[in-house]
C-alpha cells in the first residue's frame, strides 16, 4: 500500500504538508493526542508539547504496526495561533525528527481552550494501512 498525494498541477506546491492524500487499506483513527508522556507530565512549551504529542500518536500506530509513512491526515488544535506561526522553523524540525519526510494533509485550527488545561496542542491522525 501506498498512499498518494493529490496535488492540481495548477496549485503551488505546499510546504510541510499535502494538500490531499488517497490510499486504500485499513483506517486507524487516532484521536486527539497532548503533550504529555505516560505519567501525565506535559512537555515544555508548545515546541516540547508537539513533539510529545506527535511521539503519542507514532506510539498508538505501533499498535496497529504502523508508522509515520501511513499517516495520510492530521488536524491541530492549538491554543495560541501566534505562538504556532512563531514557532514555525523549530516545530518543522521536530516534525521532521519524529516523522521523517511524511507529509500528510493537515488543517491547524485555532481553539480558546483544550480539556486538559496545560494542553497547548492536540493532534488528530488518521493512518490508511495496507490491505
Amino acid at each position: 500500500m501506498m498512499l498518494t498525494v493529490l496535488q492540481p498541477p495548477s496549485w503551488p506546491r505546499p510546504k510541510g504538508y499535502a494538500n490531499a492524500m488517497m490510499g486504500t487499506g485499513t483506517f486507524v483513527l487516532v484521536s486527539g493526542q497532548i503533550g504529555w508522556d505516560a505519567e501525565g507530565i506535559f512537555a515544555e512549551g508548545l515546541v516540547g508539547q508537539t513533539a510529545q504529542a506527535l511521539r503519542n500518536v507514532l506510539t498508538i500506530l505501533a499498535e496497529a504496526k504502523a508508522g509515520p509513512e501511513h499517516i495520510a491526515r492530521v488536524v491541530w488544535y492549538v491554543t495560541d495561533m501566534e505562538a504556532y506561526r512563531a514557532s514555525g522553523k523549530a516545530i518543522g524540525a521536530a516534525w521532521r525528527e519524529i516523522m521523517g519526510r511524511n507529509f500528510p494533509a493537515m488543517a491547524v485550527i485555532g481553539v480558546s481552550a483544550l480539556v486538559e488545561a496545560q494542553a497547548c496542542v492536540e493532534i488528530e491522525a488518521v493512518a490508511i494501512l495496507p490491505a
